[in-house]
């Protein structure tokens, strides 16, 4: 399996203050998760590409498009404004492979996710394409949500089809529902409230790391 990585997402953290945030966690953390929702595939709207290129951190930015059908410049606003990874939502793309495609020809990681009740089969096609598959165990959209363990069977075959293959899980994370997605193959993990939420975020990333051992 590949190693753990610890993704905080600022969906949770104080935006008008955002990289006084980030310094808070960014000695402890491996990516910085920054969810982009446009109000057509989730109904909220969260930051733009602009307000990425705001963001002051050496920390890789781990970018999740919740965006219908996001075209080609769109997704350049966001290469352009550092991006380290993208990930486009099957439910969301007519064909995810055309994303894709221009992610990894512009030298930046790719990545697909799936709702909770989309079947792992609807993304096997994309898994030579992707560096990473983006498991959601909420539904997206909203942050603070309750974990939804049903998720990780896609999780355990996923990793038994691709061993050396990033994993990640987002929605609901905290110490406990870590280790549950560790334990069925899982190594990146997108903590929101869990660490915004607290008022000492190293010490919550540590408390994540420690249930993980």
């Amino acid at each position: 399996m590949p190693r753990i990585k610890i993704a905080p997402s600022i969906l949770s953290a104080d935006l008008s203050k955002i990289n006084d945030e980030i310094k808070e966690v960014e000695k402890h953390a491996d990516l910085i998760h920054v969810d982009i929702m446009d109000g057509i595939f989730v109904p909220p709207t969260t930051v733009d590409s602009d307000f990425v290129k705001t963001i002051r951190t050496k920390v890789p930015l781990d970018v999740h498009l919740m965006v219908h059908e996001p075209s080609d410049s769109y997704i350049r606003g966001f290469i352009d404004a550092g991006a380290y990874s993208i990930t486009v939502h099957e439910e969301a793309c007519k064909n995810p492979a055309k994303q894709l495609e221009f992610i990894k020809r512009n030298g930046v990681r790719s990545a697909i996710s799936i709702k909770p009740g989309t079947a792992l089969d609807k993304i096997k096609k994309y898994l030579k394409m992707v560096d990473m598959v983006l498991i959601m165990t909420v539904e997206p959209g909203w942050a603070g949500q309750k974990f939804i363990e049903p998720t990780m069977p896609k999780a355990r075959e996923l990793r038994m089809m691709r061993p050396g293959l990033d994993i990640e899980v987002d929605g609901g994370i905290n110490p406990y529902t870590a280790r549950i997605s560790f334990e069925a193959g899982a190594n990146v993990f997108v903590a929101g409230t869990s660490v915004f939420g607290k008022k000492d975020r190293p010490a919550a990333i540590k408390e994540i790391l420690n249930a993980l051992k």
